[in-house]
Formats: C-alpha cells, sequence, structure tokens
C-alpha cells in the first residue's frame, strides 16, 4: 500500500522540483510533469496544494493588485505555450487557475468538493497554474523567471538544485 500522509520533507520536495525547473529555464515540461507525479499521493490534492502556495507567494513577491492585474484571457497562451488544453482541460486549468488566486485573497475554494469527479489530476493542473502565474509574475515585474524562482526558494529556505546521485549507486 502506498504511503497516505504528506510530510514537510515531501512538501519541501515538491516546492524544490518546481523552483529548479523553472531556474533550469529550458527544461522539459512532461520531465517536470513525470518528477512531479512521482511526489503525488492518489485521491489528494498534494502536490497541486503546494504548487498553488508557491504561485501566491509569487503574486505577494511582486506585488501583483487587482489595480494593475494579469490577464486571463492571455495567461495560458503566454506562458505555458507549451501546453495545449482541449476540451474539459479549459475548465480543469481555469479553475487551477481561480482557485489559486481567490486562495491569495483570502478565499477558500472547496478543493475536494471541486475535484472530485476529476481523474486525480488536480496536481497537474495546479502545476501548469502555478508555472503561468509564476512566469506571467516575473514578465509583469520585468525580472526574469530563473530570478524569481531564486526569490521564491529563499522565502521558503530551499536549495532548488536537485539532488546529485550518489557515484557509489551509479554504474
Amino acid at each position: 500500500m502506498g504511503r497516505q500522509q504528506v510530510t514537510d520533507q515531501d512538501r519541501r520536495e515538491a516546492r524544490r522540483l518546481l523552483l529548479g525547473w523553472l531556474i533550469d529555464d529550458d527544461g522539459d515540461i512532461n520531465q517536470l510533469g513525470s518528477a512531479a507525479f512521482e511526489l503525488h499521493i492518489p485521491h489528494h490534492t498534494f502536490p497541486g496544494e503546494d504548487f498553488m502556495g508557491l504561485a501566491i507567494d509569487a503574486l505577494d513577491l511582486a506585488r501583483i493588485e487587482r489595480a494593475d492585474p494579469i490577464a486571463y484571457e492571455t495567461l495560458l497562451a503566454d506562458h505555458v505555450p507549451e501546453i495545449e488544453f482541449r476540451g474539459k482541460e479549459h475548465r480543469k486549468i481555469r479553475f487551477a487557475v481561480l482557485a489559486t488566486t481567490a486562495r491569495r485573497a483570502g478565499l477558500e475554494p472547496d478543493l475536494l468538493d471541486e475535484i472530485r469527479f476529476w481523474r486525480d489530476d488536480f496536481w497537474h493542473y495546479a502545476l501548469y497554474a502555478a508555472i503561468a502565474l509564476i512566469r506571467a509574475t516575473a514578465t509583469k515585474t520585468n525580472q526574469p523567471v530563473p530570478q524569481l524562482a531564486h526569490q521564491l526558494a529563499q522565502l521558503h529556505d530551499l536549495d532548488p538544485t536537485p539532488p546529485r546521485a550518489d557515484p557509489d549507486t551509479t554504474e
């Protein structure tokens, strides 16, 4: 039976994974998704909620406010162009983006009620929403994405570089 509880170390690893990928700035988004899948606990919102938290932190760091908002209309096309959302995926990514920004504004979305009929893929859409919002925040504040990701890593006291393989365990 797989693990059922999320540890603080799991949360740190989820944040490190996303921030390291953003700092790398040229990684394959599908490889990031595969690595995040390894962290996911079935029928749980982890690591999606942690990805949402990083996006909220980025918006806070950049002081994005409603007087000068990020446009949702072009958010996905401009900031996650490597992903094409089709059919029901549009509803899921929209929910992930809007739930993240609602949480930042102080409204707690009912994630479990909304996602109970999803295919256990909330974490996936939360990941793409976080990438879009963090990239959009960097653009809006005229800073490189890796620089903003470094600031987020410092905020969470993380070393965003991936752990190196132990040379004694490689063939």
